[in-house]
């Protein structure tokens, strides 16, 4: 089975408190895009295996292979499946670049780990397994617009309809770690409630719509800044940092080629689907 596990971004990300458990409660909208990864498992062939086996192609993932939240994934399923998979993920989507492409790995493994071993298991059966993984991989459960807050990892519906709309996503290649951009950051009730402001017209949301993140890191990271700029002037009616990472993107009316204003800079672009 082949699946394209894809990214999502932030609008609006209000960091309110800082949690007894060193954690942060955080309001936002979590909106998913298509810039996307592959990802395919298939039964080993071999029925002896106990043991996943896991490749993976494209971008360079860091650390221990372990730590991937597609073989993570697997180790929480794994006592109720007979045969381990053969798993191959081609990356593509940046890592640490705010975009949740590690977390959409893992809940996409889940999901289809869930459908080739005919589980069974629920969609709230599986957001629970994924929030094991990290605070924002249950949102890919489901992969539709909400508004998320305590952790980032409690959803309610919310009604926020881009489809249609061109988006551009760039990534300047500055890993920022959440520890960094927590650090700069002073938790604080937003002036407007993001659903409020959010329900104001899009051309209103420069004014309203704020990432806290964003006024600590866009000083100390110049080029962060810059290609904010740069996605206003070329006629982005917003434009923002999503989540705590670098990657900065651009809402724009009508589509418009942006690939020559980021010649050395990792980028999507495309429509909204949903």
């Amino acid at each position: 089975m082949l699946t394209f596990p894809n990214a999502k971004i932030n609008i609006g990300l209000n960091i309110t408190e800082k949690r007894s458990d060193g954690f942060h409660n955080i309001e936002s909208v979590f909106y998913p895009v298509e810039w996307c990864d592959a990802l395919e498992i298939i039964p080993n062939q071999n029925t002896d295996a106990t043991n996943a086996v896991f490749q993976s192609s494209g971008l360079a993932i860091p650390g221990n292979e372990s730590s991937n939240l597609c073989l993570k994934a697997w180790n929480l399923l794994q006592d109720r499946i007979n045969v381990p998979p053969m798993i191959h993920l081609h990356k593509v989507i940046p890592m640490g670049a705010g975009l949740g492409g590690g977390s959409a790995d893992g809940a996409f493994m889940l999901k289809m780990l869930n459908e080739v071993y005919e589980l069974k298991l629920s969609n709230d059966e599986l957001k629970d397994f994924a929030r094991k993984l990290g605070s924002d991989c249950a949102f890919f459960i489901e992969n539709r617009p909400v508004f998320c807050y305590n952790k980032g990892d409690e959803f309610e519906d919310f009604k926020l309809d881009l489809k249609g709309k061109f988006v551009v996503l760039v990534n300047p290649d500055i890993h920022i770690s959440t520890a960094e951009a927590y650090s700069g950051v002073s938790p604080k009730k937003p002036e407007i409630a993001l659903k409020t402001a959010l329900s104001q017209p899009i051309s209103e949301w420069k004014k309203i719509v704020k990432n806290d993140f964003e006024e600590n890191l866009l000083l100390k990271y110049p080029t962060i800044a810059a290609v904010k700029a740069t996605l206003y002037q070329a006629g982005a009616v917003y434009a923002s940092m999503t989540g705590s990472g670098s990657t900065v993107y651009g809402i724009f009316e009508q589509e418009s080629d942006l690939k020559s204003s980021f010649p050395n800079f990792a980028m999507w672009q495309g429509f909204f689907k949903v």
